[in-house]
């Protein structure tokens, strides 16, 4: 599903408070939304775009196009659920957190490595699946990561990974408030 105006217009606001950070990389999921924000922020850098389908959203499996209501209406098991992980559960060709971890950590993994120190990366994803890829590369355990609100549209994380190979530690989280000022028009 391709950007509405709502998220065009996101993305044009966050291209270039994003492109100010001097990015020497950009990595987006290849799902029509997160490459279409990802067009606005490679324009704004100067950038090729990335694509890595281990970036995706969670897969909801045999949830795919339907409303909440009607996801209820078939799996109501999942109306108690927390997290898209939780809601998820029990069906058919759906990602669970482990299915999601296992898939994008190694893939934001990969991008840091691919970093020179003291460079900068950008990856392009999705609101669920970057908690789980946060949790997974800073070693966090469930509950912890079940604390963190998924972002807003255009909202993004930083983390510092420090040239002595230390610890990888979260900067930021939810920065870029655009859903907001949006709607403030």
């Amino acid at each position: 599903m391709p950007l509405d105006e709502t998220g065009r217009a996101q993305a044009a606001a966050v291209a270039p408070l994003v492109a100010a950070m001097r990015p020497s990389r950009l990595w987006s999921s290849d799902l029509a939304r997160a490459s279409e924000t990802a067009a606005y922020v490679a324009k704004a850098c100067g950038l090729p775009v990335e694509e890595d389908a281990r970036l995706r959203e969670f897969s909801v499996g045999e949830r795919t196009g339907l409303t909440w209501a009607e996801s209820v209406e078939r799996f109501p098991w999942i109306a108690s659920g927390v997290g898209l992980g939780q809601r998820l559960a029990g069906i058919p060709g759906a990602e669970s957190d482990d299915d999601v971890r296992a898939r994008i950590v190694p893939a934001v993994e990969e991008c840091l490595a691919a970093l020179q120190p003291g460079e900068t990366g950008l990856a392009v994803t999705h609101g669920a699946a970057l908690k789980v890829a946060l949790g997974g590369l800073l070693g966090w355990a469930d509950d912890v990561v079940r604390g963190l609100l998924v972002l807003e549209n255009c909202q993004w994380a930083a983390v510092v990974a420090p040239a002595d190979g230390g610890a990888t530690r979260l900067r930021a989280y939810g920065v870029g408030d655009f859903a907001s000022l949006m709607a403030e028009g």
